[in-house]
């Protein structure tokens, strides 16, 4: 048992097939290699979200892929987003114990379901991320999609009339985004885009936060968001959706142009598109101009100080905007609210 010193290599050495995935901010898969080197304190982790790291492990046999577990771990992490080793120790420790006789694994790819189980860091993600760590996990086992793939590639397709979204369920939308890559599911999806009622394209949207689209389809939610905004008439939550399926697309003026219209506009002052923004659009927050605006808007915002405090420590967490943010902190043509704000927060003598 001594031999092992690593999650990973204990994983490894059951003989199965092991994925690693961040549940975080967005589901989005992390290798095997720069896991254990997070877990052996060589790296930080790459996506915090509220000091923790939010991780789903997924192993199969690969002999035999309907035997599978998963386990959902959330991590504290120190405060230069190392995972802590206590804990990493404390997980070692319970998967050596309940794994038992785990050598006599090796041959057959299976690890006991209960290996992880009862843990105090176990956690268990929401519906919408459920879904999506579903639809990864079936994609990379090279099993086939949920009964409600089909279905929704039907609607997508235009098949059944965009208004008939009513039976669409939420699993057969992430199952297409993720396999957005195959066969023609990306057309499909840009196709639609410009056609898809209100509601259906915001569900769609929370599970294109999770994929990197194509050119193509990010052109698509471009101007499905350009149009959205000159017409000023959409909710809050409408356009806190919008900004979540742009976030994940590559990085370029346009979206950038986007977000700061957005940032200046009054659904900014909304709590759920200000923390859409925070957690899903932090890459683009590293513009010192956009993360300006960005936190004038946070401190006058209707979440309150409470939400100022919140979104920000959660966001100085992240070693790319944490030293940005301090120098905003420090711009002496800041407002007296943003002023006011980070007193609260920080306290009055503030430096």
């Amino acid at each position: 048992m001594s031999e092992f010193s690593s999650l990973t290599q204990v994983l490894r050495h059951s003989g199965g097939q092991i994925r690693f995935f961040d549940m975080g901010r967005r589901v989005q898969k992390i290798s095997a290699d720069l896991f254990e080197k997070i877990e052996n304190q060589q790296t930080p982790y790459p996506y915090p979200y509220l000091q923790h790291a939010w991780l789903a492990l997924m192993i199969w046999n690969p002999k035999n892929k309907d035997q599978g577990v998963a386990w959902f771990l959330k991590l504290p992490l120190d405060e230069q987003g190392f995972l802590i080793q206590a804990v990493r120790d404390d997980l070692l420790g319970r998967l050596l114990k309940n794994a038992g006789g785990i050598l006599q694994h090796e041959e057959t790819g299976e690890m006991p379901e209960d290996a992880l189980k009862d843990n105090p860091f176990s956690f268990k993600p929401d519906q919408e991320k459920m879904a999506l760590f579903h639809a990864y996990s079936t994609l990379a086992a090279s099993q086939p999609a949920s009964q409600y793939y089909e279905n929704a590639q039907q609607y997508f397709a235009g098949q059944a009339g965009f208004d008939n979204w009513q039976a669409l369920g939420f699993q057969g939308i992430a199952d297409l985004a993720v396999r957005h890559e195959k066969g023609s599911n990306s057309s499909i999806l840009t196709k639609a885009i410009p056609l898809l009622p209100d509601v259906p394209f915001e569900v769609l949207c929370t599970c294109l936060e999770s994929i990197e689209p194509d050119h193509k389809l990010f052109e698509a939610l471009c101007v499905r968001a350009e149009q959205t905004l000159t017409r000023g008439t959409a909710n809050a939550n409408h356009i806190a959706a919008l900004t979540r399926g742009l976030s994940n697309g590559r990085h370029s003026d346009r979206k950038q142009a986007i977000i700061k219209n957005i940032l200046e506009s009054d659904y900014a002052l909304e709590p759920e598109v200000i923390v859409s923004i925070a957690t899903r659009c932090s890459d683009s927050l590293q513009d010192p101009a956009l993360l300006a605006v960005f936190l004038e808007k946070l401190a006058i915002g209707k979440a309150g100080q409470a939400g100022f405090s919140r979104v920000l420590s959660d966001l100085m967490f992240l070693p790319t905007l944490r030293a940005l943010i301090l120098m905003q902190f420090r711009n002496g043509e800041r407002s007296e609210a943003l002023t006011q704000a980070i007193g609260e927060m920080f306290g009055a003598n503030f430096n």
